[in-house]
């Protein structure tokens, strides 16, 4: 019979990520792979789990995350840190991908890691954080005894722009541009997934077109996605969605437009126009696809709700300018009344639908909504915005109520859409998708609601995402694929986070395991910690 397997799982029903139908087999595990046997076949192990009656899957891929950091030591910690680490796991999640909406822990050049510390630190939310060269050094400089998933990370175009340039509104020069590409080229061969953008956050939003092209292009040469956060999310998304259209075209880059969705309300229903414009797209041979959170509220940094003049030249410059009462007013009148190019969450909202998610030295106002806030102490809301990041020196982040759930679900059943949490991982009090988007599809819009079966949506979190970034030998249960494994019951899977109480652990979800070995037993982790940084080759 031979040595005996690392851990066998008896008697459940495998769901194995590409979409086919449920079927009932035992999966052994030996050295961090798996093993399909028969049910029932004979079997000896060290660790034998009865799963009769629960759903075997891949572990899910979490394509869009902001959780970069939370593996990097830190001198102090916020004891909360370690339940945001351990809050996708709980939900089944073993493999994030990194470096989203163009921000990432890397690259620079030497002269400019110093500088991006501040940006850095405002941007990831806990604490001090020492920007890396390249991919590798950003690899280095993750903690193993921290990581509970593995890490994937892209690109983030805004710093790796930053880490060349500056902060800066203009155009890179000739130089600069082929610095960014060589800072670029070298990380993707070192293992990044590849290229995302954000072109609402500076300084990102500073870049033209083609700019963008010419590192798709780079992206395209070593088969990686170019991954973008939309110009426009809002009234403009039209438009933005045909620059993204026309990058990938120009470029050759496979296209993946982050976290879809139609915003604010001149943009509600847009999704009944975007989606077949996506389809469209595929038609036509563009290698476009997307991602969803399920939830009608997203999560960003507060400066990013201010006109992008008022950002140039990064924090520290945000900062100043602040003081002056001229500059509030000019902020006040451009909300109002717009700025070309511009998505404008707050023109297209208002503050009364942004609430506080983080802000380290005044935990009393997190979760509350800033027009309420402003309304108490008597104060115009762009005057309590400024006074607030003077306060906490550019550090705030904020949950933004923009979309309506009929937009949601068409995206969520899309066959072009895969799932991420766009998870914000900083103390406070997060949006609940970091602990609960992919239970919550798992159990409202498919047991629920009927939107996806099961089938369909355990492969738009397994088998789609791991082809689309090139993850080899995950999202699938196959013979001699990564051992990262999720038990899970499809009658009671269910998410529990709320925004009152926003790292509740889901339900259903029994078992986890991370390349072999249990991370999560009983519905409790182990304090395994298994987690590995992955290179795209």
């Amino acid at each position: 019979m031979g040595a005996p397997l690392d851990l066998l799982l008896r008697g459940g029903t495998v769901v194995d990520g590409t979409g086919a139908a449920a079927r009932r087999a035992d999966i052994g595990v030996r050295a961090g792979r798996v093993t399909l046997l028969p049910t029932g076949a004979p079997a000896t192990a060290l660790t034998t789990l009865d799963v009769t009656g629960r759903t075997v899957t891949p572990g899910f891929i979490d394509v869009h995350t902001h959780s970069d950091a939370l593996a990097v030591p830190q001198d102090t910690e916020d004891p909360s840190v370690e339940t945001l680490r351990l809050a996708p796991l709980l939900q089944g999640v073993t493999t994030e991908i990194a470096g989203n909406c163009g921000s990432s822990l890397f690259p620079a050049l030497p002269e400019r890691l110093g500088g991006l510390a501040g940006h850095l630190r405002v941007t990831f939310g806990l604490g001090p954080l020492p920007p890396a060269a390249d991919f590798t050094a950003f690899a280095a400089g993750q903690a193993p005894a921290l990581r509970a998933t593995h890490l994937a990370s892209l690109v983030g175009h805004g710093t790796l722009r930053a880490g060349v340039m500056g902060f800066d509104d203009r155009a890179p020069t000739d130089t600069e541009l082929r610095t960014m590409c060589d800072l670029l080229d070298r990380s993707l061969t070192q293992g990044a997934a590849g290229l995302s953008t954000g072109l609402i956050y500076p300084p990102g939003t500073y870049a033209d077109t083609d700019e963008i092209v010419a590192l798709a292009r780079i992206a395209a040469r070593h088969g990686k996605p170019y991954v973008t956060h939309l110009r426009d999310e809002m009234s403009g998304i039209d438009t933005a969605l045909e620059e993204a259209l026309h990058i990938a075209v120009r470029s050759g880059a496979p296209l993946q437009i982050s976290h879809h969705k139609t915003a604010g309300r001149h943009a509600w229903g847009a999704t009944l126009r975007t989606l077949p414009r996506l389809e469209q797209a595929r038609a036509e041979g563009v290698d476009v696809l997307c991602d969803v959170y399920p939830y009608t509220a997203g999560s960003t940094v507060l400066h990013a709700m201010l006109p992008p003049w008022a950002n140039e030249g990064g924090i520290p410059a945000l900062l100043a300018r602040l003081w002056d009462d001229a500059v509030r007013e000019r902020v006040r009148r451009d909300i109002a009344g717009g700025v070309a190019g511009w998505e404008n969450t707050v023109g297209n909202g208002g503050w009364d639908l942004i609430a506080v998610a983080a802000a380290p030295t005044h935990p009393n106002i997190q979760g509350r909504r800033i027009a309420d806030l402003a309304a108490e102490r008597a104060v115009d809301p762009v005057d309590y915005v400024a006074d607030l990041l003077l306060a906490e020196e550019g550090e705030v982040t904020i949950i933004s109520h923009s979309m309506r759930e009929d937009d949601v679900r068409r995206v969520i059943a899309s066959p072009l859409a895969m799932i991420g949490s766009d998870g914000v991982p900083k103390p406070g009090r997060p949006h609940p998708r970091w602990a609960g988007s992919f239970t919550r599809v798992l159990g409202r819009y498919g047991r629920d609601e009927g939107l996806l079966t099961l089938e369909n949506a355990v492969h738009k979190m397994t088998g789609l995402p791991a082809a689309r970034f090139g993850l080899t030998g995950r999202g699938t249960i196959r013979d001699g694929a990564h051992a990262d494994l999720v038990v899970l019951d499809p009658a009671t899977v269910r998410d529990r986070a709320t925004f009152d109480s926003p790292l509740l652990a889901p339900e259903g979800i029994g078992t986890v395991v991370v390349a072999g070995r249990l991370a999560v037993h009983d519905g409790r982790p182990t304090g395994v910690r298994a987690g590995q940084v992955v290179g795209v080759r």
